[in-house]
């Protein structure tokens, strides 16, 4: 995966300037709501994804988690997975992802998460279009274990409105 920590600031950067649901200033368009997934396109980016929160907690959150499939095409970059996860986490911390029967291995630092390289990400898509849910657990900076759980129902329609969003901007 090239760069992903700049992928990731930038997109935790625009969720934080421009929260779902809230009106933005930035050029960023809807391409519509699959169950839990929204759709967005920012042409002067250019850049698409689908997002979406993960499941509400009584637990504490130090962020709002979200999990996010980008696309840029300028960089030639499709279907990047990034999550946002609701605590910051210990250094050095084993991410697990769960999805179905599947277990993935992730990446990642402070609240966020990304798989290890293209060919892991590209699984880990594949995995969330055939299952109903998906789970990122780690050790907090505290020391406690967490989990975040996504509903991938929409999923799969929200990650192809996303390429089809994108698919003649360049």
């Amino acid at each position: 995966m090239r760069h992903p920590r700049l992928w990731c600031a930038g997109l935790a950067s625009l969720l934080a300037l421009a929260p779902i649901g809230a009106p933005s200033l930035e050029a960023r368009e809807s391409l519509g709501l699959y169950e839990n997934w929204g759709v967005f396109r920012d042409p002067v980016v250019p850049r698409c994804y689908a997002i979406a929160e993960a499941a509400p907690s009584q637990m504490w959150r130090d962020y709002q988690p979200f999990a996010a499939i980008g696309t840029w095409p300028r960089r030639d970059r499709r279907n990047q997975l990034h999550f946002r996860v609701s605590r910051k986490m210990a250094p050095g911390s084993p991410i697990s992802l769960r999805i179905g029967r599947e277990r993935f291995a992730l990446t990642g630092g402070g609240g966020d998460a990304w798989p290890l390289d293209d060919r892991q990400n590209a699984a880990i898509i594949a995995a969330m279009r055939s299952a109903s849910s998906m789970t990122v657990s780690a050790r907090d900076a505290k020391g406690g274990r967490f989990s975040n759980t996504w509903q991938l129902s929409g999923a799969a329609s929200a990650i192809d409105a996303a390429l089809l969003g994108c698919a003649r901007l360049r």
